[in-house]
């Protein structure tokens, strides 16, 4: 398996400081899962086995960065990741997805990373080929003689003359200098691609299972390939992708996607909150929720799911819960469910001096998104330390007096803010619009004011 990021604790707070704003004690706890991992690989064999994963519970209202914390880290690390949420899933014997199906997904996510790895190291022979059939394509058998196609490189393939090593080779350049970009040429492509899939069901429900009829067949049916008349530029991506796709050994991306998903997969279960019997006892709605926590118990200890690409393990499958716990406790799970999650972190509310921060510092910020969506209209948006403040005052304010979303609320007051902005920017043509408190201030104050009308817009 390819070797785990050996990242220290240290350097993966400071990797994920640079998205996600606050929040120290959740960092901590998934830079040292993250690290356990690699130390985990680096013990005796015999003992590497015994080593389960410290699952980690987080606790949180919404918009405090739960899942993007989960999400970077993956990111980090390079690992599948999937996110669910446990409100989706029930008790076998009810209608909802299976827990089973969650590896199923995980599996397919690994599955695609990895062939997209393994399609950029045949990325170079890809395009040799790619090449040859283009200079196939352009230099038919049946051609005029006496014709030459080097003179006129808008003629049409069946012009083209007989084709030779010289004149390929001076096709070559051209073709390699774009000289043919624009030309149509008729190409063979796979009759079967993008064929439809099929869903199939099973005892636990009706999953997606992504089989096409071709595979089914095996070899008892040829190929089919029919013309297609494209572009050269269109062309050269197909046909570069259709031989990425048959260079690639999808036994080998099955076997390095099964073990990098049993080794280093992440799997980030949202709203786990929600399937806790909670203080409403354990009546209607209810029925099915310890039902829910007994079916992820197994996958959470460690089982194997069958999927279409083989058996996967889920022992080393790193799990990440997160759930506001408003209503129920971490303590009303069932306690097999709770003993699965060892480490439990509280992620704090955001306050007006963390919305500030979340304005003005990460790499992605909100304030840079909308600078340079109204860059693309030839609108400068320039943002006064002021007018930040003043956005992350009434966005503080209207989570005080009504539901406290977190984050989120920022983008609801930033649109609300720069409605006109966004309407008008296509006429404004080449101009500086300053966003200070004064600028903040004419267009908010009115609607915050007006608790009622702010609990509807904003």
């Amino acid at each position: 398996m390819r070797a785990l990021q050996n990242f220290t604790p240290r350097e993966v707070v400071s990797e994920l400081d640079r998205y996600i704003v606050g929040q120290d004690e959740a960092k901590r706890a998934v830079a040292i899962a993250l690290r356990n991992r690699w130390r985990r690989q680096q013990v005796p064999e015999d003992l590497r086995d015994e080593i389960a994963p410290k699952n980690i519970i987080m606790i949180g209202p919404t918009g405090v960065g739960k899942t993007e914390v989960a999400r970077r880290l993956a990111r980090l690390a390079q690992a599948p990741f999937i996110k669910v949420e446990a409100s989706k899933f029930t008790e076998v014997g009810y209608v909802g997805r299976d827990v089973e199906s969650i590896i199923r997904d995980l599996t397919e996510i690994g599955v695609a990373l990895v062939l997209e790895e393994e399609k950029c190291s045949v990325a170079t022979k890809a395009d040799e080929i790619t090449e040859e059939r283009l200079l196939d394509a352009l230099l038919p058998p049946a051609r005029p003689p006496g014709f030459d196609a080097l003179s006129d490189p808008t003629a049409t393939a069946s012009e083209e003359p007989e084709p030779g090593a010289e004149t390929r080779e001076k096709l070559r350049k051209l073709l390699r200098q774009g000289a043919f970009d624009d030309r149509e040429i008729d190409i063979e492509v796979d009759e079967n691609a993008g064929a439809p899939t099929m869903s199939i069901f099973t005892p636990q429900g009706v999953e997606e299972m992504g089989v096409q009829f071709k595979d089914l067949l095996g070899g008892l049916m040829p190929q089919k390939t029919r013309q297609r008349r494209m572009k050269l530029s269109a062309a050269r991506s197909m046909i570069a992708a259709e031989e990425a796709a048959r260079l690639v050994d999808m036994d080998r991306v099955r076997e390095i996607a099964i073990e990098r998903i049993e080794q280093a997969g992440i799997v980030f279960v949202d709203e786990i909150d929600k399937v806790a019997a909670g203080v409403e006892g354990r009546s209607g709605a209810d029925v099915s929720r310890e039902g829910v926590q007994r079916d992820l118990l197994p996958i959470v200890e460690g089982s194997t799911v069958q999927t279409k690409h083989g058996p996967v393990q889920t022992d080393h499958v790193l799990f990440i819960a997160a759930g506001a716990f408003h209503v129920a406790k971490p303590s009303d799970l069932i306690p097999e469910l709770q003993g699965r999650f060892p480490i439990r972190v509280e992620l704090s509310s955001l306050s007006r001096d963390d919305f500030v921060r979340i304005l003005k510092e990460p790499q992605n910020s909100l304030v840079l998104q909308y600078v340079e969506l109204m860059r693309t209209e030839k609108v400068e948006l320039v943002f006064e330390d002021d007018g930040i403040d003043a956005i992350a005052d009434y966005a503080a304010l209207v989570n005080e007096r009504s539901d406290d979303i977190g984050a989120r609320r920022l983008h609801t007051v930033m649109e609300k803010m720069l409605e006109e902005v966004s309407f008008d920017a296509p006429d404004l043509g080449q101009v500086p619009i300053t966003i200070d408190e004064e600028f903040v201030r004419e267009r908010l104050e009115e609607l915050v004011q007006d608790e009622d009308l702010s609990r509807f817009i904003l």
